[in-house]
């Protein structure tokens, strides 16, 4: 078919209403999840955990923590796998990769000498889950080589891939350490398996409404792809290169903006190639580089502010101070007596909902 053709407007506020950051807000938590199709989790929590503050940003202060807790813990709407925080309708898009997984023969190899180790760890979560990792004893018959982190943590190890494997699932957490159960105990009973080609199909049409547009194919990263295949309809964008992929639905829609402050982690702006094509916007999270080398901080904001990503904000929170520090406001484009007005009232909102005082604002 002839592509849509757009400009880079209408582009960024496809992007934007897409991941629920345009007015007006979403209603609760579950909505938001189901539009994003995952939250990812990071442990980083310079401001807030990662998860909390995507949620946050999307809800306001009506959003707790503890809103995230129940879903996941109780309620089962939500589960957690691969790092990420996923809607529950969605568990059988992914049971058929559980099926089939491991697929290199590394992996194959190791949980076929360790069966013993395999079966040791079901029955004890059978018997006693869930438990935390160091609840289980290792009784491997031979270790997992790495030259990482992972190596020798066998029973860790031997979770995960069992998680991969759809036969043990994550209960809940204990500050940044997981309960791991059998799957059976957590995950519904009687979930359709959606076949391994459907549920390849399904995800990518559930990804390019969680962004609006995208590329067929990108560079593949670790974890949640970018790209979304054939789904939705060819879109060029005018001054861009090549052709995207766009959420028919998202077209035509009306737009409302209003200022934002993302986690590093927002899935807005976790895809940098698109983000420099869309919004012409540079960012890198330098919580890995030197003190020295870091341009706008360990942990800064994005600031959204309508259909533009704005700035940085470098800010701390010091929960034994009571105050949410911030140490620079990086201003991307001049910003104007109404646009710095707009930022600071966000970050005051920030820091009330953080049950802090903003400190550093001028």
């Amino acid at each position: 078919m002839v592509p849509h053709q757009l400009d880079r407007t209408q582009a960024r506020r496809i992007a934007v209403r897409a991941q629920l950051l345009a007015d007006p807000r979403p209603a609760d938590l579950l909505t938001v999840v189901r539009q994003l199709t995952l939250v990812q989790i990071d442990p980083t929590a310079a401001v807030a955990p990662s998860a909390d503050l995507v949620c946050w940003s999307r809800l306001g202060s009506s959003y707790q923590p503890s809103q995230l807790r129940q879903a996941l813990e109780q309620d089962r709407t939500l589960f957690e796998h691969q790092a990420m925080v996923r809607p529950m309708d969605d568990l059988g898009l992914y049971l058929a990769a559980m099926a089939a997984w491991p697929t290199h023969e590394r992996e194959r190899k190791w949980l076929r000498v360790n069966d013993a180790f395999r079966r040791d760890v079901l029955d004890l979560l059978g018997r006693s889950g869930p438990l935390l990792s160091r609840d289980i004893p290792d009784t491997c018959a031979v270790p997992w080589p790495s030259s990482g982190w992972t190596n020798n943590r066998n029973v860790t190890q031997m979770l995960e891939f069992l998680v991969l494997r759809g036969e043990v699932a994550i209960a809940g957490r204990q500050g940044r350490q997981r309960w791991w159960d059998v799957a059976e105990r957590v995950y519904p009973v009687g979930m359709p398996v959606v076949a391994l080609e459907q549920a390849h199909r399904a995800r990518n049409e559930r990804r390019l409404r969680a962004l609006g547009i995208a590329r067929a194919k990108t560079v593949v990263v670790p974890g949640e792809p970018a790209e979304v295949g054939d789904a939705g309809e060819p879109a060029v964008v005018e001054g861009v290169p090549g052709v995207w992929r766009v959420d028919p639905a998202a077209l035509g829609q009306p737009f409302a903006g209003r200022t934002a402050v993302l986690s590093p982690f927002d899935r807005l702006v976790h895809d940098r190639v698109r983000l420099a094509d869309l919004f012409e916007y540079e960012y890198v999270l330098e919580m890995y580089k030197p003190k020295a080398s870091r341009r706008w901080g360990y942990f800064a904001l994005p600031i959204l502010h309508g259909d533009r990503l704005v700035g940085k904000v470098d800010a701390t929170a010091d929960r034994r101070r009571g105050t949410l520090t911030v140490h620079a406001v990086h201003e991307d484009v001049p910003f104007t007596p109404e646009l710095t007005r707009a930022v600071h009232e966000e970050l005051h909102d920030l820091a009330s909902w953080l049950m802090l005082t903003a400190e550093g604002l001028r």
